[in-house]
């Protein structure tokens, strides 16, 4: 293990492109998102820490995009929708006075990826899907500290992002990669044995691959734990994002998928965990809450204070974990297998998947069936050539012809369910 390549992510080493004191000057990719309005929120409460020079967003909240602008005094925003841009002229001119200048907007598909390109120290990656790749890379190519939480840019670009990062330049923001970045500081790379991931087990723990058949969108969003998106909801519902997370832990830490284990912790107070080759084990836990992974992305290697809440350890309270059911969850055994085929593979699982949950959302196709599409695109879509160098074209292509594929999978369920 000692001679293999160094991790994407080690909290042993310290990636800092600007040296010197003073806040660190972030941008922040996905603002009015999950990840994103929290993260601002982080910064607000933190200003002595960190300052804002420039937010992006698709376009959908118009009104809190401006807001954020205003309130972070931010250089520049980006839009990723066209069509947004005199709304979002009109709010932010709504909320500067009077000879204050306004900040530069960015426009299009690539806006995002410009920004992360732009001075700064540290690129927050809190935009959903593989649309996070390219900015990924921007922000690499241009020497910032990149707080990932897009996990799909390292799923689909893994290599791409490989080729590009230095050691230490990408923090992990997940609350399962920011656990195992936590306890892996306490050993060396020769001293890990395993990697535990943490499941909640979503909201249909328990239940058997018949008992899935029939349940409803409403339902899979009710995640018991985690407030999220809906396509992030419902592929924890499914364990894909705990497949997901199997493959980016391989990736960011250099660990072979056999020493890659997941649990199901209904609780969700363990994140994460290190198996040490002398048989001890190292959890992190905090109580569910997106602001302590949110912080180390950030503030590494010093920490925030009161980045998320503690424990109350007067109060009495049970941990229980128990063995994955992989006959109801295939995702992750399926996860693992085009984690090691490598190549395009990843890029297909996860364009397939994004495309089934939305067919899932509209009704189009049953639970059960997401998973049963996904695989049945990967299996047609064979094994990559493994001399083959990837390169973002060939992601791009794979993955539309994934979604292609994967619509015309879900058009064919439909029609046999309406002739049954």
């Amino acid at each position: 293990m000692s001679d293999s390549p160094a991790p994407l992510a080690d909290p042993h080493v310290v990636y800092d492109p600007v040296a010197g004191g003073g806040p660190k000057d972030l941008v922040i990719l996905g603002s009015t998102g999950s990840i994103g309005t929290q993260a601002i929120d982080l910064v607000l409460r933190n200003p002595d820490r960190f300052t804002v020079c420039g937010i992006s967003a698709d376009g959908g909240r118009v009104s809190l995009l401006a807001e954020q602008a205003h309130r972070l005094r931010v250089r520049t925003v980006a839009v990723a929708r066209e069509s947004a841009v005199p709304a979002l002229r009109e709010a932010l001119s709504a909320r500067y006075g009077a000879g204050e200048p306004l900040p530069e907007i960015l426009v299009g598909q690539d806006a995002s990826t410009d920004l992360a390109g732009s001075p700064c120290h540290t690129v927050l990656n809190g935009i959903t899907g593989s649309i996070g790749l390219a900015p990924t890379l921007a922000a690499l190519t241009a020497g910032h500290t990149l707080a990932l939480a897009n996990k799909e840019s390292l799923i689909v670009g893994g290599p791409l992002v490989k080729a590009l990062a230095e050691p230490g330049q990408i923090i992990p923001v997940d609350s399962e990669h920011a656990a195992l970045f936590q306890a892996l500081a306490a050993g060396t790379r020769a001293d890990v044995r395993k990697l535990v991931v943490t499941a909640s087990g979503g909201p249909f723990r328990g239940r058997t691959r018949a008992d899935l058949a029939r349940v409803t969108v409403e339902e899979a969003l009710a995640h018991p734990t985690w407030a999220m998106g809906p396509v992030i909801t419902i592929n924890s519902a499914t364990l894909v994002n705990k497949g997901l997370e199997v493959i980016e832990a391989h990736l960011l830490y250099d660990i072979p998928f056999d020493r890659i284990e997941v649990v199901v912790h209904p609780q969700s107070y363990v994140h994460s965990m290190v198996e040490f080759t002398d048989g001890s084990t190292l959890a992190q836990a905090t109580p569910p809450d997106m602001g302590g992974p949110i912080a180390i992305g950030l503030g590494w290697p010093e920490r925030v204070p009161d980045a998320a809440p503690a424990f109350d350890w007067s109060k009495a309270s049970t941990w229980e974990f128990f063995p994955l059911d992989d006959e109801a969850f295939p995702s992750v055994s399926l996860a693992r297998h085009v984690g090691g085929l490598a190549g395009t593979a990843p890029a297909v699982f996860n364009a397939a998947n994004e495309e089934c949950v939305e067919a899932f959302r509209a009704g189009a196709l049953p639970f059960n069936g997401i998973m049963d599409t996904v695989t049945r695109v990967v299996e047609e879509h064979g094994t990559p050539d493994p001399g083959t160098s990837l390169t973002v074209q060939d992601v791009l292509e794979a993955e539309t012809w994934a979604r292609a594929r994967a619509r015309e999978l879900t058009a064919q369920t439909a029609t046999a369910e309406a002739r049954a």
